[in-house]
């Protein structure tokens, strides 16, 4: 599922794509994608297109969060949460740190935006 949502993600123009393993670490998930978008219409476009394609696709009925405002939006798909970000927004947040800083093992992988 990690592999369809960062394609999905990436077909839209997301930036800077990363991927933290969360698996043995917690149980909230076993991966955390956090992606920026270039606009709170970008950023909002993306979720709702990724929502569809979870629902669609992998019959899975993900929750939205954040589309109000869309500076930070939340697709939460039970073992991959997604976060998708305005850039200052996740400048802000900084939730690379956050979680890489709990976890000296974490493993981050970076997709590339072609």
């Amino acid at each position: 599922m990690r592999d369809f949502i960062s394609s999905s993600l990436d077909s839209d123009k997301a930036q800077n794509i990363l991927s933290i393993d969360l698996k043995g670490k917690t149980t909230i998930a076993d991966f955390i994608l956090i992606a920026t978008g270039t606009s709170s219409r970008h950023v909002v476009g993306m979720a709702q297109r990724l929502h569809d394609k979870l629902s669609i696709e992998l019959k899975i009925k993900a929750r939205l969060e954040g589309m109000e405002v869309g500076d930070w939006v939340i697709v939460d798909a039970g073992d991959v949460i997604v976060h998708l970000f305005r850039e200052e927004v996740r400048q802000l947040y900084d939730l690379e740190k956050l979680w890489g800083a709990d976890f000296s093992t974490v493993e981050y992988t970076r997709y590339q935006s072609v």
